[in-house]
């Protein structure tokens, strides 16, 4: 597992280099926020590490030309951070609030990013419609627990693709590991790693597809929380 841990110093690189597009995001964040309260940390050297570096840490596991789709978008992260550094990357961006929609399809067009669609949708109606099992990867960052972001994301994940889950420092895997089994997932890795300049401890849980998802999910309203598979 030790492999697929983040590199700060290559990750420090690919931010350096591309400065001025993280500068114009994080204006375009401040500017937002203030009409769409897209988030707390707003304190630049903070939206630094624990946005933009901490969005970058998943950077690696994206091999060439990869077709991902994120789920819970919000404020664009890790998505636009990851396709600033990654133009190679074709991204769907699923998110349910109109208004933070706005947000990103405005961020997409003032970055310049080519290869962005942004979907104001449920990752539940996402999960039953023409976009199941056509990504090679589902990824998303603070929207579920493990258990219930399985089951929006997986079944958008062709077999072969994997699905990476941004969290905490709290280890998931417990109550997380039956829901991905069912789901089509084979065997979860958690890689844990501290972000730079003492700004907290995080993990990335990493599953590959191994079978598709059966049909009955996701289960959508709301049982995907309310209920979790367990």
């Amino acid at each position: 597992m030790a492999e697929k841990k983040p590199d700060f110093e290559r990750i420090y690189a690919l931010f350096e280099k591309n400065r001025a597009a993280f500068e114009r995001f994080y204006e375009l964040l401040l500017q937002y926020n203030e009409r769409y309260n897209l988030t707390a940390i707003t304190q630049k050297e903070e939206v630094i590490h624990k946005h933009f570096l901490d969005s970058l840490a998943g950077e690696h596991l994206f091999p060439q030309g990869t077709a991902a789709v994120e789920i819970g978008s919000g404020a664009g992260f890790p998505s636009l951070p990851l396709k600033i550094v990654r133009p190679d990357l074709s991204l769907t961006l699923i998110e349910s609030t109109r208004k933070k929609c706005e947000f990103l399809r405005a961020a997409v067009h003032e970055l310049g990013l080519d290869g962005v669609t942004v979907l104001n949708t449920r990752a539940e109606d996402a999960g039953k419609g023409s976009l199941r099992e056509k990504f090679d990867a589902a990824f998303a960052r603070a929207v579920a627990p493990l258990a219930s972001l399985a089951e929006y994301c997986m079944p958008l994940v062709r077999v072969g693709g994997q699905f990476i889950a941004y969290k905490g420092a709290a280890d998931e895997l417990a109550g997380g590991r039956k829901a991905i089994a069912t789901l089509g997932g084979g065997e979860a890795e958690r890689v844990c790693y501290e972000l730079p300049a003492d700004y907290g401890a995080r993990s990335l849980i990493v599953v590959g597809k191994i079978r598709p998802t059966p049909l009955k999910y996701p289960r959508g309203q709301g049982k995907e929380r309310s209920a979790p598979i367990a």
